[in-house]
C-alpha cells in the first residue's frame, strides 16, 4: 500500500498492525487509519522530513499531554496542532478548561495517564474521560501525520477523522 502523503516503504491498514501499537491505541485504530514503520533513531523533525519527505512538515501534528489546575482539581487533556504552531496552554487551553493555570503536563503524567511512549503519544486511544483538544488546522487537513503511541511508527488519519474521536473540541487558534 502507498501511503497518502510521504515516501514510506512500510504502510499498512492500522488495523492490520495492533501488534506494533501500544494496547489503548490498538484497541482504538479503525480501517481508514494508515500505520507506516518509521526509525526512531530519525525522529527529529528535520532529520525525519529529509528521509520521509518534505510534504510532511506541513502534513504532521503533535499531540501534548497538558494539565489544567483550579484550585486542588486537576484536568488532564490532550491538544493537537500542526507540528508548524505550538499550542496556546495559557490563552486558548486554560479557558476551555476553565483552570486557573495551565501547563505541559510531567512525562511521567502523560506516560501513565495514556499508557503510551513519550514522544510518541497519539491522539488515538486516549483515555475516555479526556478532552481533546484540536486546533481547527488540524481538522481541516485532509491526511495528518501524528504518533502511534510508541516511538517506532506513525499514524496517517484523515483531519475530519481526527475531530470525530472520543471527547474531540475543535478550537480555533489552539495552534499559534
Amino acid at each position: 500500500m502507498r501511503a497518502p502523503i510521504g515516501d514510506f516503504d512500510d504502510a499498512l491498514p492500522a488495523t492490520e498492525r495492533r501488534e506494533l501499537l501500544p494496547p489503548p491505541v490498538a484497541a482504538a485504530v479503525t480501517a481508514e487509519m494508515i500505520h507506516v514503520d518509521t526509525d526512531p533513531e530519525k525522529a527529529d523533525t528535520a532529520v525525519f522530513v529529509a528521509t520521509y519527505g518534505e510534504d510532511l512538515l506541513e502534513h504532521s501534528a503533535n499531540c501534548v499531554v497538558v494539565a489544567g489546575k483550579r484550585g486542588q482539581d486537576v484536568t488532564l487533556a490532550a491538544c493537537l496542532v500542526l507540528s508548524t504552531t505550538r499550542v496556546d496552554v495559557n490563552g486558548a487551553v486554560r479557558r476551555h478548561l476553565g483552570a486557573r493555570k495551565a501547563s505541559f503536563a510531567s512525562m511521567d503524567a502523560a506516560v501513565g495517564g495514556t499508557g503510551m511512549e513519550y514522544g510518541g503519544i497519539t491522539p488515538v486511544g486516549l483515555p475516555a474521560d479526556w478532552p481533546l483538544l484540536i486546533d481547527a488546522a488540524v481538522a481541516d487537513t485532509p491526511w495528518v501525520l501524528v504518533g502511534s503511541g510508541a516511538r517506532r511508527g506513525k499514524l496517517i488519519v484523515p483531519g475530519k477523522t481526527l475531530a470525530a474521536l472520543p471527547g474531540a473540541v475543535v478550537i480555533e487558534a489552539l495552534g499559534v
